[in-house]
């Protein structure tokens, strides 16, 4: 596989580059133990990848001791632990001196304070490192991704581009947010593989050529219902263009696109597009190879094209738009009517999905990685216990899986719902709450695609209906958003 080129290596320093996680756990414990309160393993994610205000917070809290005091009583305890105690880990500097040579970029993330981390710099070698960055540098710091997003903004480089070298949850979570690959070298809390992150014992094992290869190809696709092309808010091709740089989406699956949404966006963006009939369009950064589909397809229906992904991952991206009436959570929630009648009422839009399923086997090899997009008014038969919705399962059992629900298993926990951001109460009868649902789809066949990240976008708080002319957000669906790595297909 033909990998994009490692623009930066991004790494932690206490506990990763350096032996300090275990000399702040120890100061931690000689102030915790002398209050009182001595720690166990179960105290770890309150100490270890936190900043100090963090852990000071938490054992203020434990203690009844001021946090203020605590903070500048554990900032004392672990200055005097670095300054006698600084080890490099095994493997660091060779690791730093082999990426000098490759002429790759460094920088250095961490939660500590720059006094703390400047101690630091001076065993390694502040050369060593093009930029740094600390607790004291971003609003916020790790779990949030803020810090990881800062080093790259200072390097001028992509995230998706980079690997966060990491030894706890914490900061994982945090290099993950930001969009970062991820090798995780763990000292003392574990760390479980996942997608888009590798675990290592220790830094002896990395080289450069493998930190080359865990820089995965990644597809970023949105999904988006534009509500008749976004006219119903004032000034919205230009809030739909900032909704999809914010997003840093790489193809946009759209429907309701009044027919020139899609040349219009994608001109502006210079971007590649597809439009089919009046209604359904897709925009890609990446250049269109074959345009999949009925060309005349009707309102409702789907369309597809062919993407090349950094000259060597083809891609079939498709959107979908199906019938939006009867509506089935109206049905159940409004009129009662038992699983079996919903599911009987699904017979339109159920056939609309085979055909747009029929579409997309006969226009993808036994190999070639699809994507289905769209919205498809009706709810998951994921989400619903009680009612085996027929659409989705339709998908499901052609093989395409939901990447929403995969990212995110319990509905109940992560419910997702696309419709509606806008809409709280019935639209026509203003005494009825509006039904919520995830009635939008990021849909896939697993075929060289994995999914890292899957997320639902709205844009700030969106005024309800019908008061929606300034609003930021410019649809009445919420959008949904998956991060792909493209894989070897199995």
């Amino acid at each position: 596989m033909t990998h994009p080129p490692l623009q930066a290596v991004l790494f932690d320093m206490d506990g990763t580059l350096v032996d300090t996680e275990r000399l702040w756990w120890e100061a931690v414990q000689d102030v915790a133990t002398d209050l009182g309160r001595p720690l166990t393993d179960a105290d770890q994610p309150e100490v270890l990848g936190r900043p100090v205000e963090h852990t000071a917070g938490w054992l203020a809290a434990s203690t009844g001791n001021p946090a203020g005091w605590l903070t500048e009583r554990l900032h004392l305890e672990f200055a005097d632990r670095v300054r006698t105690g600084i080890v490099p880990r095994p493997g660091a500097l060779a690791l730093l001196d082999a990426l000098a040579r490759d002429g790759v970029p460094t920088a250095l993330v961490t939660a500590s304070p720059r006094a703390v981390a400047d101690s630091v710099l001076a065993v390694l070698g502040a050369d060593r490192f093009r930029v740094s960055v600390t607790a004291d540098d971003t609003p916020a710091t790790k779990p949030d991704p803020d810090p990881y997003l800062a080093a790259c903004r200072a390097l001028g480089v992509d995230p998706a581009r980079c690997v966060a070298v990491e030894d706890t949850p914490t900061g994982v979570s945090s290099a993950e947010a930001a969009g970062c690959a991820v090798l995780a070298v763990p000292s003392l809390a574990p760390i479980a593989p996942a997608p888009g992150r590798t675990v290592v014992a220790s830094l002896e094992e990395v080289t450069p050529t493998r930190l080359r290869d865990l820089v995965q190809p990644r597809l970023r696709v949105l999904s988006w219902n534009l509500w008749y092309g976004g006219t119903k808010v004032d000034d919205h091709r230009a809030k739909q263009l900032k909704v999809i740089l914010d997003t840093e989406a790489d193809v946009v699956g759209l429907q309701e696109t009044a027919g020139t949404s899609a040349r219009e966006l994608a001109e502006a963006l210079g971007w590649h597009h597809h439009e089919a009939g009046e209604n359904l369009g897709i925009i890609s950064r990446h250049p269109v190879t074959a345009r999949l589909g009925d060309p005349d397809v009707g309102f409702y229906g789907a369309a597809g094209v062919r993407v090349l992904v950094d000259g060597s991952h083809e891609v079939d991206v498709w959107t979908a738009h199906l019938h939006y009436t009867p509506y089935g959570p109206y049905e159940a929630a409004f009129d009662g009517l038992p699983p079996a009648e919903l599911i009987a009422h699904e017979d339109v839009r159920l056939a609309q999905m085979r055909e747009a399923l029929r579409w997309i086997a006969e226009s993808a090899g036994a190999s070639t990685p699809v994507v289905l997009t769209g919205d498809f008014n009706c709810p998951s038969h994921l989400d619903w216990s009680e009612v085996a919705w027929p659409v989705t399962r339709a998908a499901e059992e052609a093989g395409l899986r939901d990447s929403y629900r995969e990212a995110h298993p319990d509905p109940v926990r992560a419910p997702g719902h696309t419709w509606s951001p806008i809409h709280t109460a019935h639209e026509d009868d203003p005494t009825r709450r509006e039904p919520q649902d995830r009635i939008d789809y990021v849909l896939h066949n697993g075929r060289g695609l994995e999914v890292l990240d899957s997320r639902t976008v709205v844009t700030g708080v969106p005024r309800p209906w019908p008061d929606v002319a300034g609003n930021d957000w410019p649809s009445d669906h919420a959008a949904v958003l998956t991060t792909f790595a493209l894989t070897p297909p199995e």
